[in-house]
């Protein structure tokens, strides 16, 4: 579908800007009805600046660089502007996009161009992601000119540990409880993580008896995470960034996609019983245990598979290389997080890590985790949960967590 004209990985070659000018502009693919882009956002991180094109159908798109100016385009075919979008222009708050602009090149396609100095450009990905499709497009700084997080105004600073400083002398790595995985023996550490807020657009998940919807907890305790991880190292991207609705199916694709070495989806609880409360974590796994096979029912509701897929599902589980290093991630990442939120906050309780039967976890190529960070069901955790500070100091336990796991392989 896509046809980048350069690798997403590669440095700015001069030589290549050059050539593009001279380069014939591809021909649009065969007939399609037109669909509507209807939005352009975006996002500096401390590590980058995300640029996302919303369009919502299919369509094929390309891209390239080009001089004078110096910038990154996107040509989405078989689409048209929606009018409160013409002309619109962007101002990027960073000092390494000028400006971000988006237009109707020609009756069937649209162009979105942004302005860059490429000596402050390290380099760019341009891909796209499903469920509703949009085309994203990240340009990471050089170093310098990185910019500092922000923080939202009229709230506490979020509590961000020191940056992570690589340490001269190797460190051998841990065994996991059965021994050293095959990740463990090679060496391999861990730079590129994907968040999975779960739910979103049409599915709530949870709801607390006073409202609070579990796709918005996530959402918050995610985009915390991101800044925690972001502003010490890590490359983050989120598979939603927004109240929009991805297949369950859909969220270890995308992690597969962009090459991830972790992949955590994180979760509020609910249980008929509402006394219930406390913090739990799961890896991908079959078991026996009632309330795992509940939460799973629960958390796999809006599954689109059918009963004819179950036996590829099964193999999948079967054949998964990844539970050891899902497990010791999941028991460290919990671990943190009943210690995070027990220092700040009384009754914390936790319910232990267990494997289970997750869409979510399914066919992911790198270690995955599910993470319940508490019961919406509970009248007291819902309340603790619609307080910023809560959701803080849940993702910093997550983010303590992750760190002791990349200990664990040796790199930190």
């Amino acid at each position: 579908m896509a046809r980048p004209k350069r690798t997403a990985n590669r440095p700015f070659s001069p030589l290549f800007l050059a050539l593009s000018l001279f380069a014939p502009t591809p021909p649009p693919p065969a007939q399609a009805p037109a669909v509507e882009v209807y939005n352009l956002r975006s996002y500096t991180h401390p590590t980058h600046t995300r640029i996302v094109i919303d369009i919502g159908k299919l369509r094929e798109f390309t891209w390239a660089e080009l001089k004078e100016p110096d910038r990154i385009y996107v040509d989405i075919y078989q689409a048209r502007l929606n009018p409160i979008l013409l002309g619109k222009t962007y101002v990027a708050r960073c000092d390494y996009i000028k400006e971000v602009r988006i237009a109707q090149k020609n009756p069937t396609t649209v162009r979105v161009a942004a302005e860059i100095n490429p000596a402050r450009v390290d380099r760019v990905q341009v891909f796209p992601l499903f469920d509703p499709f949009r085309v994203v497009i990240d340009i990471f700084p050089k170093e310098s000119a990185a910019a500092a997080p922000t923080q939202p105004p009229g709230q506490p600073p979020a509590q961000t540990p020191p940056p992570v400083t690589e340490e001269k002398q190797a460190k051998l790595p841990e065994p996991t409880q059965d021994g050293y995985s095959m990740a463990r023996q090679l060496g391999l550490g861990i730079r590129r993580i994907v968040l999975d807020p779960g739910h979103g657009g049409e599915d709530p998940g949870a709801i607390g008896k006073k409202g609070l919807k579990e796709k918005d907890v996530v959402l918050a305790v995610s985009a915390e995470l991101r800044t925690l991880l972001a502003a010490n190292g890590f490359e983050v991207i989120m598979t939603r960034e927004s109240d929009i609705f991805i297949p369950l199916e859909n969220r270890p694709v995308i992690a597969n996609q962009q090459k991830a070495d972790l992949f955590i989806s994180i979760h509020a609880n609910a249980n008929r019983n509402r006394k219930r409360k406390g913090v739990q974590g799961f890896y991908l796994n079959f078991s026996p245990d009632a309330q795992v096979i509940e939460i799973a029912a629960s958390e796999n509701a809006t599954s689109s598979k059918r009963i004819g897929e179950m036996q590829d599902a099964l193999k999948k589980i079967v054949q998964n290389s990844k539970i050891l290093e899902s497990r010791d991630l999941a028991y460290k990442i919990h671990g943190n997080l009943v210690k995070s939120l027990s220092g700040h906050y009384s009754g914390i309780e936790s319910l232990g890590v267990r494997g289970g039967p997750f869409w979510v976890l399914i066919g992911g190529e790198m270690p995955s985790v599910l993470v319940e960070i508490s019961h919406l069901s509970n009248a007291q955790e819902e309340e603790r949960l619609g307080n910023p500070s809560y959701r803080r100091q849940i993702a910093l336990g997550i983010y303590e967590g992750i760190q002791e796991y990349r200990r664990a392989l040796g790199k930190g």
